[in-house]
């Protein structure tokens, strides 16, 4: 008997859905001084999964079986079995697909009891599209996926690793760890910690007060948190990194660099780009750099400025109180000012003939040094100056 095109789809949605009534089973049990309930089941195999859930954490895992998997492990801590099984009965738990998208979700029916807990555990293929989590309180931990997953959650913490297609994670205050992805991150936590292991794409990660470690980014990385420190290793495009007052230590960065901190210490091991450095107080330390923007309230400055092949810039180095070392490459053609405002009791030295020093005002009064020259015929100006401390030029190698 032929049939209509109306009567496949309808035979196709209908066999979806028969399997969701018959394969979702559950089982209560007593858990020490609680009860706790296990909830399994199965969903076809479809392109896209979303997990909303009121309560509970939720684990997602990608592998090589053809459907997905979950399995919901809830809690009631009352010693009646009865208002267990109203806590559990309250706890709607639901799973059905609907077009190329599977959902899992998990409502309270009424207002949530004060001790009641939930863990959803979901095994899905590998080649998911996507996946979107999203949990009012509980943790995340994701991996194993080749598409987008994206994560939300009231304040729990979250991991996610081995990702194919990019990461988007939001936690209101709990840390979040990020292993390998495949595609651009974004992470914001409202006060928790962030740590990167390897990111292929741009990087975005902000957090309200925590740290940020970031290992390597394999293209533009932009961080900043409230006031925790941030570590950046290994950057492949430009750098933009604030913290309201932690210190700041970054790798090699090959790009252009901008680093701001309200208070802390900034350490550059090098960048391909032009530098700019601020920080309210601390040191500055800024090695192998075409040119630099460097600026600090009250603290030491050293900065190496060498040929990275790329365009160059003016320069300018300063400190309010503290010393300043420049190291220049033999390659690099600069014009250098620098100046002392409080020279007494302070010097500038040079490794250079054609740096011309000297120094104005007499032995009881104020004293201002200068040093003025060209470097291999002149370039780029660099401006360094001290409120009061020495300065230091010296040759750097290649």
């Amino acid at each position: 008997m032929k049939r209509s095109p109306q009567f496949v789809g309808l035979t196709f949605a209908v066999a979806l859905l028969v399997p969701l009534a018959l394969a979702q089973e559950s089982h209560i049990s007593r858990d020490g001084g609680a009860w706790s309930q296990e909830i399994t089941g199965t969903l076809a195999a479809v392109k896209n999964l979303r997990v909303k859930v009121d309560a509970g954490s939720v684990i997602l895992r990608g592998g090589q079986q053809q459907a997905i998997n979950y399995m919901v492990h809830t809690r009631a801590k009352t010693s009646s079995e009865q208002d267990a099984r109203r806590q559990f009965e309250n706890f709607k738990v639901s799973a059905w697909v609907k077009g190329d998208t599977a959902w899992i979700t998990g409502d309270w029916q009424g207002k949530p009891p004060r001790h009641f807990s939930g863990e959803f555990t979901i095994n899905v293929p590998r080649e998911m599209a996507w996946v979107k989590l999203e949990t009012d309180g509980g943790g995340i931990d994701a991996m194993g996926v080749t598409g987008k997953v994206d994560a939300a959650s009231g304040g729990g913490a979250m991991h996610l690793d081995d990702i194919g297609g990019g990461v988007s994670a939001e936690t209101g205050g709990g840390s979040i760890e990020v292993g390998t992805i495949t595609g651009d991150i974004g992470l914001r936590t409202g006060g928790g910690p962030i740590e990167v292991h390897h990111a292929n794409g741009k990087i975005v990660a902000e957090t309200g007060g925590g740290g940020v470690e970031i290992q390597s980014a394999g293209q533009d990385a932009t961080i900043e948190t409230g006031g925790g420190s941030i570590e950046l290793r290994q950057c492949n495009g430009k750098a933009k990194v604030s913290t309201g007052g932690g210190s700041i230590d970054l790798g090699d960065i090959n790009g252009p660099v901008d680093v701001d901190t309200g208070g802390g210490s900034i350490h550059l091991a090098s960048a391909k780009g032009h530098v700019r450095a601020q920080t309210g107080g601390g040191g500055i330390e800024l090695y192998g750099v075409p040119s630099a923007h460097v600026e600090t309230g009250a603290g030491g400055i050293v900065v190496k400025l060498v040929n990275t092949g790329g365009e160059r810039s003016d320069s300018m180095i300063e400190t309010g109180a503290g010393d300043i070392t420049v190291y220049i490459a033999p390659d690099v053609a600069v014009t250098v000012r620098a100046s002392v405002e409080l020279g007494n009791g302070h010097r500038i030295t040079s490794d250079f003939p054609d740096i011309h020093i000297s120094s104005e005002g007499g032995p009881y009064g104020p004293k201002t040094l200068t040093a003025d020259g060209k470097l291999n015929g002149g370039g780029p100006v660099v401006k360094i100056h001290t409120a009061t401390g020495d300065i230091c030029l010296k040759r750097a190698g290649r």
